[in-house]
């Protein structure tokens, strides 16, 4: 309970001294990255001066959404500025997929080695850091899933909002059950398909979840809590009371911008999560 107290007290005076203006950096594509065999768009974001040896954040968009739009809206481009780190932007494509959904459901894109989630790799290699983090929302949440099962060398921790469980889907059809009204696996059949994806040491992983989440059901959370603590990762659950389906920000806060899918329910996940991943560490301006 104390460590929770203090958190939220970190958290709090974040969110309010991210209202001071923004640096003038600006999110530009990279090319040349890599062999990108998912044939995604890479945006990256690094504040003006930023020294080399600073953290990253790879960030993945949900359906419909972009990577410029997401990265400011879900408030993460404000806490970059303020605490001095780069993000990594993957961007899907209507080519691959209509909606624009990263293919987490599709094996090919779903691998070790192959598809989107090397293309994800490839970019978060380019632009490493000290420490590399990955979070998403929905379906960039469950390509989060994605990313933290196959490549766990890469990342010193991830956040979940509103995805799913690694491996949930092998089509599309499919990927509808997972979403709602979802699979009941055991603890051990779902990290059984972790342990199938690769092998190491498993980093944090936070999970976010509205509980009035009509599109991916809030039971998820509790898949993907049990998942994670079954490969022996420390994993963390945030259920937003009263939240629909979305990244929660708190603009009030000067924390993100509210949109389609993008919640203004007054606690920022993104704040959270760089309070958790010790961004600020030797990095405030």
């Amino acid at each position: 309970m104390m460590r929770k107290l203090l958190i939220g007290a970190v958290v709090s005076a974040l969110v309010l001294f991210l209202s001071a203006p923004a640096q003038a950096a600006t999110i530009r594509p990279v090319t040349g990255f890599g062999s990108n065999p998912g044939a995604l768009q890479m945006y990256e974001y690094v504040p003006d001066g930023l020294p080399s040896g600073r953290p990253a954040v790879v960030v993945l968009h949900g359906c419909t959404q972009d990577a410029a739009g997401y990265a400011r809206g879900s408030g993460w481009v404000g806490l970059a500025d303020k605490l001095r780190f780069k993000l990594v932007l993957p961007q899907q494509v209507s080519a691959n997929n209509f909606s624009k959904c990263f293919n987490w459901f599709q094996a090919g894109d779903s691998k070790r080695g192959s598809g989107e989630a090397e293309s994800i790799a490839q970019m978060a290699r380019y632009s490493a850091g000290s420490r590399t983090y990955v979070t998403g929302l929905s379906a960039g949440g469950a390509m989060t899933s994605v990313m933290l099962a196959a490549y766990p060398e890469l990342f010193s921790g991830g956040g979940v909002v509103a995805g799913l469980p690694y491996a949930c889907a092998t089509s599309m059809v499919d990927a509808y059950s997972c979403m709602n009204p979802g699979k009941d696996l055991t603890p051990k059949q779902w990290g059984d398909k972790v342990r199938a994806a690769s092998t190491g040491a498993r980093s944090p992983v936070s999970v976010w979840h509205g509980t009035a989440d009509y599109t991916v059901a809030p039971m998820n959370l509790r898949e993907l809590s049990e998942q994670w603590t079954d490969v022996g990762a420390a994993v963390d659950t945030h259920s937003v009371d009263g939240m629909g389906h979305g990244q929660p920000i708190a603009p009030g806060a000067g924390c993100g911008q509210a949109g389609p899918y993008l919640l203004d329910v007054g606690v920022c996940a993104a704040a959270e999560l760089a309070v958790q991943w010790r961004l600020a560490e030797d990095g405030v301006q």
